[in-house]
C-alpha cells in the first residue's frame, strides 16, 4: 500500500516515466542555445554591480566614478576569458569543460582540483541565483521582506522540480527570460544614457543619502587601503565570469559545427555581459546610487538622520530602474520581475550542469555510481536532488546573503579558469611536435598564446580574490573545495581496491567450484513455504542436505521431530539446543561448525520467507529470517538462498497470478 502510494504521488509530481529510446534531446539551435546556456553569464549583471559598489561605499571612491572603471576593468577579463574558451570549445567539442582538459594535459590531480571547484560553483550558482531572485521579489512586493529565506528556498525546489520533470520545452521556456531581460535592461540603459546626455540626470533615491566611513587614518594608510578597496571591488565585480564554463561544459547541446556555434555563442555573450556591465556600472555612479552591506549602520539620509528601520535596501538594477523610469512606475516592476525570471533562467543552468558533472565523474568512479545513471524521466535526478539540498543549506546558513554567498564564490571559478588555461597551453605544445605545416602551426601558436594570456590573467585575479576576500569567506569555498577532492579521492581508491579484489584469477575455473555442497533449510514448522523450500533444496542436488531447527520450546521441537518423523519426509532434520531460547546464535554456530570441519565447502542455507503486501504486516513477519540473512552474509562460502511465498495480501495488493498454493512441489518433498 505505502509502496503504490508513494509511487502514485511520484507519477503525480514527476509524470510517466520515459523509455530510453523516446525522448532524444536535440540539437538547439544558436538563438535558444545563446539564452539558455549564457543565462548564468547574463544574469550576472543582476548583481554584479552591487557587489562593486558595495566594496567601494567602504570610502568616497564611488564619488571619483571608479565604479564605471571597474566595470570597464571587468568587462576586458570577460572578453579575454571569452576568447580562450573559443578556443577550448573548438579543441574539445565533447563538453568536458576544463575537467576534460586539466585532467588530459595536466592529470587526474588538476583534473580532480578542477572537478571539486565546479561542484562548488554550481552549487553556489543556484545558491546566489535563488538568493538574488529572493532579493528581486521582495523589492517587488516589500511585504514578502522578511521572508526572504523562505521565498529562496521556495525558488529552488521549484527549480529542481522543474529538473526533475524534463521537458522538450524547457529551452524555449528559458530563453524567453533571457531575452526580455537583455531588451529591459538595454531599454533600461538606453534611456538612462539618452537622459545623462541630454543633460537630465535621473536623480537616484538613495543619491542624497551618506555613507558612514571609518577613519582609516594618515595619508599612507589611505593610499593602501584605497588600492585593496580597489582589488576588492574589482573581484566582487568578477562574478560576471561564473558563468562561462557554463556554455563551454554545453557544447553537445548545439547544432553542427557544435565548437564554432558554442564559440560564438560564449563571444556574443561575453560582449553583451561586458557592455551591460560598463553601462550599468556607469550609471549608477551617475545617478548617485549608494549600495552597502548594511544600511541600517552605514547609510544617514541628507540631513545626518538614520534611515528608518523598515527601509530595505533594493539592489542597484532596481534603483536604477526607480530613478530612470521615474515617470514610469509600472516599468519599475517590469524590470524587477523580468530580472527575477532570468535568474529562474540562470539557475537552471546549475540544475543541468551540477547532475552531469557529478556523472561523469561518477563514472570516472571519482563519486559514487548512483549519481552515474539517469532516472526514469530522464534526468540525473540523485544529483539534482544532491544539488537542491547543498543549496538550501547554504541559503539557511548565510540567511540568505547574496554578499555572502558570493565572497564563496570566485575562487573556484578562477581555480578552474587557471587551471583549464594551463593545460590548453599543454595541448597546443603537444600538438605542435604532429604538426609540419606552416599555417597550421601559426594558428596553433596563436592559440597558445592566447590561452597563456588567459591563464596568466585568471590567475592575477584568482590571486586578487584570494587576497582580498579570503578572510570575508573565501576560505570556506576552499576548505570544501579541499574537502571534496579528498572525499573523491577516497571514493575513486575504494572503487580501484574492490576492482582488485573482484578480478578473477588466473586459475579462476579451479578456484571457483567448491569441493562439495552442504545445503541447509531452515525450519521453524512444518507448512507449505518449508516444504517448497526442501523442494527447491532437493532440486539442486547437494552432496548434503539437511533440515535444522532450533530447539526455543522443547516441547515444541519434540512435536516437529514427531511430525516429521510421520510424514517421512526424505530428509534429516537436526535440532539444536538453545538453553538462552536464541534463535539466530546456534543456527549460526552449527553452520560454522560445517564450515570449520570442511572450509572448501559451499554451504547454501535455504530461508523460507513470507512475500506480504500491506506495510504493516513486514512487522509481524521474517524478522528472524532478516537477523539470520543478515548475519550470514559476513561468513565466506556461505550463501543465502530466500525461498518465498507470497500470501493473498499480497496478490490483492499487487494483482498477478494470485497467492502461492500449488503443494506439487512438496508433495513430493
Amino acid at each position: 500500500m505505502a509502496s503504490s502510494f508513494s509511487d502514485a504521488v511520484k507519477r503525480l509530481l514527476v509524470g510517466r516515466p520515459f523509455r530510453s529510446e523516446d525522448r532524444r534531446a536535440p540539437a538547439l539551435k544558436k538563438r535558444i542555445a545563446m539564452p539558455v546556456f549564457a543565462s548564468d553569464m547574463l544574469s550576472s549583471v543582476a548583481y554584479a554591480p552591487d557587489e562593486i559598489l558595495l566594496a567601494l561605499s567602504l570610502t568616497s571612491l564611488v564619488a571619483l566614478t571608479v565604479a564605471p572603471w571597474i566595470g570597464v576593468a571587468v568587462g576586458i577579463v570577460i572578453l579575454v576569458i571569452v576568447a580562450c574558451y573559443r578556443i577550448n570549445v573548438k579543441a574539445y567539442p565533447s563538453g568536458g569543460g576544463d575537467y576534460e582538459v586539466a585532467s588530459k594535459n595536466l592529470g587526474s590531480g588538476a583534473g580532480l582540483v578542477v572537478a571539486a571547484a565546479l561542484l562548488v560553483d554550481y552549487v553556489l550558482t543556484l545558491a546566489v541565483s535563488m538568493t538574488v531572485f529572493a532579493a528581486y521579489i521582495t523589492t517587488a512586493f516589500p511585504m514578502l521582506a522578511p521572508y526572504r529565506v523562505p521565498v529562496a528556498i521556495v525558488g529552488i525546489l521549484l527549480i529542481c522540480f522543474a529538473g526533475l520533470r524534463g521537458s522538450r520545452a524547457t529551452p524555449m521556456l528559458l530563453a524567453v527570460p533571457t531575452y526580455l531581460f537583455l531588451g529591459a535592461v538595454f531599454l533600461t540603459m538606453s534611456v538612462g544614457l539618452i537622459r545623462v546626455g541630454l543633460g537630465d540626470t535621473p536623480h537616484a533615491q538613495t543619491a542624497d543619502y551618506t555613507v558612514v566611513h571609518s577613519n582609516i587614518g594618515d595619508q599612507a594608510t589611505l593610499g593602501l587601503a584605497t588600492v585593496l578597496i580597489v582589488l576588492r571591488a574589482f573581484s566582487s565585480g568578477a562574478v560576471a565570469l561564473a558563468g562561462v564554463q557554463t556554455v563551454a561544459t554545453a557544447v553537445p547541446a548545439f547544432k553542427k559545427p557544435r565548437g564554432k556555434n558554442a564559440g560564438n555563442t560564449l563571444l556574443l555573450s561575453g560582449l553583451l555581459a561586458a557592455l551591460m556591465l560598463t553601462g550599468l556600472t556607469y550609471l549608477a555612479s551617475a545617478t548617485g546610487i549608494k549600495y552597502v552591506d548594511d544600511p541600517h549602520l552605514y547609510l544617514v539620509r541628507g540631513d545626518g538622520s538614520p534611515v528608518s528601520a523598515e527601509y530595505e535596501q533594493e539592489p542597484v538594477l532596481a534603483q536604477l530602474a526607480h530613478a530612470i523610469f521615474d515617470n514610469a512606475p509600472a516599468m519599475f516592476f517590469i524590470v524587477v520581475l523580468i530580472t527575477a525570471l532570468v535568474l529562474i533562467a540562470a539557475a537552471n543552468t546549475a540544475v543541468e550542469g551540477f547532475p552531469g558533472l557529478a556523472s561523469r565523474l561518477a563514472r570516472d568512479e571519482f563519486l559514487p555510481r548512483q549519481l552515474a545513471t539517469k532516472g526514469d524521466r530522464l534526468t540525473f535526478s540523485n544529483g539534482i536532488l544532491l544539488l537542491a539540498a547543498a543549496a538550501i543549506v547554504l541559503v539557511v546558513a548565510t540567511s540568505a546573503s547574496a554578499t555572502v554567498l558570493i565572497q564563496l564564490y570566485l575562487v573556484g571559478v578562477f581555480a578552474s579558469f587557471v587551471l583549464g588555461q594551463a593545460g590548453m597551453v599543454l595541448h597546443w605544445r603537444k600538438r605542435l611536435r604532429l604538426v609540419i605545416d606552416s599555417k597550421t602551426r601559426m594558428r596553433m601558436h596563436f592559440n597558445q598564446v592566447v590561452n597563456a594570456v588567459g591563464c596568466v590573467l585568471a590567475a592575477g585575479v584568482l590571486i586578487v580574490v584570494i587576497v582580498s576576500k579570503f578572510l570575508a569567506g573565501a576560505w570556506l569555498a576552499v576548505a570544501a573545495m579541499a574537502g571534496l577532492y579528498l572525499v573523491m579521492g577516497a571514493i575513486h581508491r575504494h572503487y580501484s581496491r574492490v576492482a582488485r579484489e573482484l578480478a578473477p584469477d588466473a586459475d579462476v575455473n579451479s578456484r571457483t567450484i567448491p569441493s562439495n555442497t552442504h545445503a541447509i533449510v531452515v525450519v521453524s514448522e512444518i507448512d507449505k513455504p518449508t516444504m517448497r523450500a526442501l523442494s527447491y533444496a532437493r532440486v539442486t542436488r547437494s552432496s548434503q542436505l539437511e533440515a535444522v531447527t532450533v530447539a526455543v520450546d522443547e516441547e515444541a521441537a519434540a512435536g516437529l521431530q514427531k511430525r516429521w518423523n510421520e510424514m517421512e519426509l526424505p530428509v534429516p532434520l537436526t535440532v539444536l539446543g538453545s538453553p538462552y531460547r536464541e534463535l539466530v546464535r546456534p543456527m549460526l554456530a552449527h553452520i560454522l561448525a560445517i564450515r570449520r570441519r570442511s572450509p572448501r565447502d559451499l554451504v547454501i542455507v535455504y530461508i523460507p520467507q513470507f512475500v506480504v503486501g500491506r506495510w504493516w504486516e513486514h512487522i509481524l513477519h521474517n524478522q528472524v529470517a532478516l537477523k539470520l540473512r543478515t548475519r550470514l552474509l559476513l561468513v565466506p562460502n556461505v550463501v543465502v538462498v530466500s525461498v518465498p511465498w507470497r500470501l493473498k495480501s499480497f496478490s490483492r495488493q499487487y494483482g498477478g497470478d494470485g497467492p502461492d498454493s500449488d503443494t506439487s512441489l512438496y508433495r513430493q518433498a
